[in-house]
């Protein structure tokens, strides 16, 4: 493999200077490297990203019907939530005294000055 494409990571492996195949091969699997790179977020991300180009479009409609049920489930509870808290804040307003209405005079009275 070229050194260009290699990336470095946090897993460590001890085994002696120009070491055979074998040797390297045992000390990877005494390591559990590979246990280790499959829960990584990186491993994940190609998993994911592997899983998603293989899906047929019957899979891609499912994940779009998902989407839509979370998205409505969401907007539901959403909706309840600002409903209680607009609801607590009514409650709040009717404390206040509420504005005093125009009479029916003052009104027929300000149409005949500006006739």
């Amino acid at each position: 493999m070229p050194f260009k494409c290699m990336q470095l990571t946090d897993f460590v492996i001890k085994f002696p200077h120009s070491a055979r195949q074998k040797c390297v091969r045992v000390a990877w699997e005494k390591a559990n490297v590979d246990e280790k790179w499959t829960q990584t977020n990186w491993a994940k991300r190609i998993d994911a990203r592997q899983r998603k180009a293989k899906m047929t479009d019957f899979d891609r409609y499912k994940v779009m019907k998902a989407k839509k049920m979370r998205n409505k489930i969401i907007r539901h509870e959403m909706k309840k939530l600002v409903k209680e808290s607009t609801g607590s804040a009514k409650s709040a307003d009717s404390k206040k005294p509420a504005k005093p209405k125009k009479s029916a005079k003052t009104t027929k009275s300000v149409k005949k000055e500006k006739a």
